[in-house]
């Protein structure tokens, strides 16, 4: 085995005569390949010691050619030959401690069933695996974006330490699989959306408008994945919540709006999942029993969002799987969501891509755009058309307020009159026996102690954050400025490259 920079990562393989002549390996032993590259990186880990992470483990490569007749340090396998590069090992060990993955329970859930090949909605060409379990999302990424995550290490791993409750992508590990003249990276992360919950309705959200609708190959799909102007038409009223859940929500996603921001990454989504409580509910047969087992801290919608929210009600007889509860006109909702797509910086080739669609179209409203202006809009989007807050029925405050006065006015009487018998009473007794405490009581007869005005005429108002809890954040940034102020100047030093 050997270990290198990271200044050798991403380089691309250059695929030699020779190994042209190599026949490329099939998707079934890629991913055999993968799965037995990951197993054999977690469980060599094992006997290194556990300390604190250092600076320079951000950036170290671990190679290992696995040879299918084994070797002294490797296993013997059915696949083709092929070399293992494990970028920043220590470093995704400790990601996956943060979040209590267990090495055994890692090495289960990725390496003991097959993998499940999902469709991918997006532009991208990228692959995705999902873990038998229902845990794990395995990606292929470009060798740029592979660069880029290893260079975002340092600061995920500082937002991490400090706010582990985040929808921001959860990477557990990344790896590189050379076979065949054939070169795959992947990245190991949370799976945002559980198979076994039926998605009735599935968007990818960047809150732009330019050709955001989803084409009619992907309409025609089993489980179509649409897109922004989709949404408004097909869920115009937007979804709404309860004020402290629509709160947290909504804190969640400005930091880590802001966190984006800082790392000058834009064009990210959020993959927004809707399950309808009313339709008919979850079978038996679809559930996944495993999932009970081992999960895998703060990977649910509800655990990823600040705050304490209450748990929905439960499906029949089986649970909710981490959803958070909404509504939609007189539906009852699920609702499940993550930030994806987050490794997209705003290097040259995305300003230049911006400049040419403002050209042709209203450059506010392209998706690709300075990383500031970016999240505001994405913020703005969110918090006004996608997400909304139940307010209070105006009839029921009406009647609390009524029955407050009347508890009042009742509270007031019984004080009077026990006052006027107070002043009967001393009546027959002598001046000399009169204090200070009776002149003031019979000056003032009809005065209510403040522990009755208090405790009774009090009014139930809309819930209004508290500006403690908006600056109560263990975030690296700033967020005391409120949503709906999302304009803010940038200057042209904002928008250097971040690479």
């Amino acid at each position: 085995m050997s270990t290198e920079s990271a200044d050798t990562i991403g380089r691309g393989t250059k695929t030699s005569k020779t190994s042209k002549d190599h026949r490329k390996p099939t998707a079934e032993a890629l991913k055999g390949a993968i799965q037995l590259g990951i197993g054999y990186a977690v469980g060599n880990l094992s006997s290194k010691p556990d300390r604190d992470v250092l600076m320079q483990d951000f950036s170290m490569v671990e190679t290992v050619f696995l040879p299918s007749e084994g070797s002294n340090l490797t296993p013997a396998h059915h696949y083709p030959d092929f070399r293992l590069k494990t970028y920043a090992p220590l470093a995704f060990r400790y990601f996956r401690e943060l979040f209590g993955i267990k090495p055994d329970d890692y090495l289960y859930s990725i390496c003991k069933e097959p993998l499940i090949e999902l469709s991918n909605p997006g532009a991208s060409s990228s692959w995705f695996y999902l873990t038998s379990d229902d845990e794990f999302i395995i990606k292929t990424v470009q060798h740029k974006e592979a660069e880029f995550l290893q260079k975002l290490l340092p600061g995920y791993y500082m937002n991490l330490n400090q706010n582990p409750r985040t929808l921001l992508p959860k990477f557990y590990g990344l790896y590189c699989i050379q076979c065949g003249g054939v070169t795959v990276r992947v990245v190991v992360m949370n799976n945002v959306l559980p198979r076994a919950m039926k998605m009735h309705f599935k968007y990818d959200l960047k809150g732009s408008s330019y050709k955001r609708r989803a084409s009619r190959k992907e309409r025609v799909k089993d489980s179509p994945t649409f897109k922004d102007l989709d949404f408004q038409e097909m869920h115009q009223d937007g979804l709404y919540f309860d004020s402290d859940t629509y709160n947290a929500l909504m804190k969640t996603l400005q930091r880590d709006c802001r966190v984006l921001e800082s790392f000058k990454i834009m064009d990210y989504s959020l993959l927004l999942g809707i399950h309808v409580l009313n339709r008919k509910p979850l079978s038996r047969g679809n559930r996944l029993d495993s999932r009970r087992g081992q999960k895998v801290l703060y990977s649910t919608a509800l655990e990823s969002i600040q705050g304490t929210v209450k748990d929905p009600e439960p499906v029949a007889d089986d649970d909710t799987f981490g959803g958070i509860p909404a509504k939609h006109k007189d539906e009852n909702l699920l609702i499940f969501l993550g930030i994806i797509d987050i490794l997209q910086s705003y290097r040259f080739i995305k300003k230049v891509e911006h400049s040419w669609k403002a050209l042709v179209h209203d450059g506010d409203t392209v998706s690709v755009h300075r990383p500031g202006f970016y999240a505001d809009r994405f913020l703005k989007f969110m918090g006004t058309t996608v997400f909304k807050k139940l307010h209070p029925i105006r009839g029921a405050s009406s009647r609390r307020k009524r029955s407050s006065l009347h508890a009042g006015k009742s509270a007031s009487q019984e004080f009077l009159s026990i006052q006027k018998e107070k002043k009967e009473e001393k009546k027959a007794q002598s001046m000399d026996n009169l204090d200070g405490n009776f002149y003031s009581s019979s000056k003032h007869p009809d005065l209510l102690p403040k522990s009755a005005l208090t405790g009774s005429i009090q009014i139930d108002g809309e819930y209004t954050e508290n500006s403690e809890d908006r600056r109560d954040s263990s975030s690296t940034l700033a967020l005391d400025d409120p949503l709906p102020s999302l304009s803010r100047s940038q200057s042209d030093s904002d928008l250097d490259v971040y690479l």
